[in-house]
């Protein structure tokens, strides 16, 4: 099929790469700018440079809303659209250009996760599977019927880096099934049960800030879900910003005040956690490595030299 290849980042380098190295044409790639974006600027391998490599004509485009872009693709001829990581709104008159449509491949076990940063959404909510998903396009965001999906286990203690690489082997295999299921003329896809959709935000900075009153499960895995290279999650000590790199739930339990530096464990410097901390029947939150507001990185054992005192969301 004639295919034309709307992505960006890393994600859409992988799809491009996929559909060259498929029996499928690719006639035209649309691609977004470069962002200085924190989490854009993360997994940023340029779809524009993949496709010039190629002579694949290129258009940067923010949002394809505009004639050139319509008159350009309507001359390509697609039968087909190909979407990995596009981050802005397409309207139905170019994702249903095409003859057979537009292919959105989206990095989570859709209905669930729709929307952005899947993997550390879903880390963070303790889901056991993530994977890719593709589907067709419609209307509404993610909600098409599926075409092909995979899944990956998520280990006990993998970041959000490991499950970026585990999925983002899953995305040669999905976008080539799926298109080879499309180009067979099967249409039996599965529609997306919308009752178990749900749809995230794009993450910021107060979404990695560090809320005590959690508990410490789901503090560790905010910091396994924050692993670089994305922004590692902070608090503050004594006034100052502090990131945690890596922490485990404290095998005691402590009762307190949240935020409270309370205990050596092991390699770790436990901190009070859980909004229900005072009755003794939380585990807290053991630091093993934390970065200072000047960049210094080091065990918590040896950050803190004594006990006491708390750490907070806001200086």
């Amino acid at each position: 099929m004639r295919v034309v290849m709307f992505g960006y980042q890393t994600w859409g380098h992988r799809t491009l790469q996929a559909l060259l190295d498929s029996e499928h044409d690719v006639v035209m790639v649309v691609t977004h700018p470069r962002s200085e974006h924190a989490y854009e600027k993360i997994w940023s391998d340029s779809v524009a440079d993949l496709a010039e490599e190629h002579g694949v004509p290129v258009m940067i485009r923010n949002r394809p809303d505009d004639e050139e872009l319509f008159d350009a693709l309507k001359a390509a001829d697609p039968d087909i659209i190909v979407a990995n990581n596009w981050r802005t709104w397409i309207p139905p008159r170019i994702f249903g250009l095409p003859r057979h449509g537009t292919l959105n491949v989206h990095d989570s076990l859709l209905p669930k996760y729709a929307g952005f940063s899947p993997l550390i959404w879903a880390l963070i909510n303790d889901e056991k599977e993530v994977g890719v998903t593709a589907h067709m396009m419609n209307d509404e965001l993610d909600a098409g019927d599926i075409v092909l999906q995979r899944a990956v286990p998520v280990g006990d203690t993998d970041t959000a880096t490991d499950l970026f690489h585990k999925t983002v082997d899953l995305i040669a295999p999905v976008t080539v099934g799926a298109l080879d299921r499309i180009a067979a003329g099967d249409t039996g896809f599965t529609p997306q049960d919308r009752s178990q959709a749900s749809f995230f935000h794009k993450r910021s900075a107060e979404d990695v800030r560090i809320d005590w009153t959690w508990p410490a499960a789901d503090l560790a895995r905010l910091v396994r879900a924050q692993s670089a290279p994305y922004p590692a999650a902070f608090t503050y000590h004594r006034g100052k910003r502090l990131e945690v790199l890596a922490a485990v739930v404290s095998q005691a339990r402590y009762g307190g005040t949240p935020g409270r530096v309370f205990y050596r464990e092991g390699e770790g410097v436990v901190i009070v956690a859980g909004a229900d901390a005072r009755t003794g029947r939380n585990h807290g939150l053991a630091l093993t490595r934390v970065r200072t507001e000047d960049g210094v990185e080091m065990p918590a054992a040896e950050y803190f030299t004594s006990m006491g005192g708390y750490l907070t969301s806001r200086p």
